[in-house]
């Protein structure tokens, strides 16, 4: 970007009171009222750069001097939405560089890599330049995803360069990579699931469920206390709950997860899952939910209520709902 319109050069240093190119402007300052009952107490600089911002900004000034003071007074304030609304006026009445204008965004997210305003206004520039910018994109937010796995506005901002700009044909292998690193990335697993739902070259969730499955199935053998696995499959038979009783490999998973008697909680809510959509449980299952009974609580033949208060003991965080998921099922039964 022009030197000119980052707020780190040598100008910026100097008073606005003190620059030539400032001398035909009168100063606006904040109206707060003849009596506020909270004065906030700004810096001399924070106070003079916003003085003259609302000046230009009443006069609807769209000059190279005026994207520059806006590019001072985001440094000073990068969450200040008509700053940035006054930015992207000024940049499309003088025919802005938006490549550079992104090297500005990079600037500022340095620091604010979670600010909704910069991504908002990065989505803005990226949907003017279009295609040039895809790799760009994904780059950037791959960047993000270094630093913080988990970055919400990051994660959006990629789904919607994918979905408006391209860049499909190696996101899968890129959340392969994220999740190779790090299996209790939920963030990543979101994204899996959203390749594998919208791309235009998978084929959709029909054709990539036998892979996935065996994928997500491993996942669970290897750290069945993850969690994001046993929602990611399920996830993978939204649209046919009976496919997902059908399917031996669950209710497999479910069973050695069980049979271990370790970190068994979310095989539990899984076999819950299934018995509500009419599973009929192998005596294998029956047997190793008994087995989880026997130091702590009387065997239930009904084997819902079993698993219940297994997981009202042993995850007393939701013992809420599992109390009521117990409760519910038995009102069912009553109803039969």
């Amino acid at each position: 970007m022009a030197a000119a319109q980052f707020p780190g050069n040598i100008s910026s240093q100097i008073p606005l009171s003190q620059r030539p190119e400032w001398a035909d402007v009168k100063p606006v300052a904040q109206d707060d009222g003849p009596n506020p009952v909270v004065s906030i107490s700004y810096s001399d600089k924070f106070l003079e750069t916003m003085n003259y911002f609302r000046a230009i900004y009443l006069a609807d000034e769209r000059s190279p001097r005026a994207l520059q003071l806006t590019a001072e007074a985001i440094e000073l304030n990068a969450g200040n939405y008509t700053v940035w609304q006054f930015r992207r006026t000024i940049l499309e009445s003088i025919n802005g560089n938006l490549h550079e204008e992104l090297d500005f965004v990079d600037h500022i997210a340095e620091a604010n890599p979670k600010n909704y305003q910069i991504w908002h206004h990065r989505r803005w520039v990226a949907e003017k330049l279009g295609t040039d910018v895809t790799i760009r994109e994904l780059e950037f937010t791959g960047k993000i995803f270094s630093e913080d796995p988990k970055n919400y506005h990051a994660w959006s901002h990629r789904q919607w360069v994918l979905q408006a700009l391209g860049g499909w044909e190696n996101e899968l292998s890129y959340c392969q990579e994220l999740l190779e690193d790090d299996i209790f990335n939920n963030s990543a697993w979101n994204q899996r699931f959203f390749v594998i739902t919208k791309s235009p070259l998978l084929g959709g969730l029909s054709s990539m469920r036998e892979s996935e499955v065996t994928y997500t199935i491993q996942a669970i053998a290897a750290n069945p206390e993850n969690e994001s696995p046993w929602r990611y499959l399920r996830g993978l038979y939204k649209d046919d709950p009976e496919a997902l009783v059908k399917d031996p490999r669950v209710a497999s998973v479910c069973l050695e997860v069980l049979t271990a008697k370790s970190n068994y909680v979310h095989a539990l809510n899984m076999v819950l899952d299934l018995l509500s959509h009419g599973f009929m449980p192998s005596s294998e299952i029956s047997s190793a939910v008994g087995a989880l009974t026997t130091n702590s609580l009387e065997p239930d033949s009904d084997l819902i209520k079993s698993i219940c208060s297994v997981l009202e003991l042993v995850d007393p965080m939701r013992g809420n709902y599992w109390k009521w998921r117990r409760d519910t099922a038995v009102a069912q039964a009553c109803r039969r």
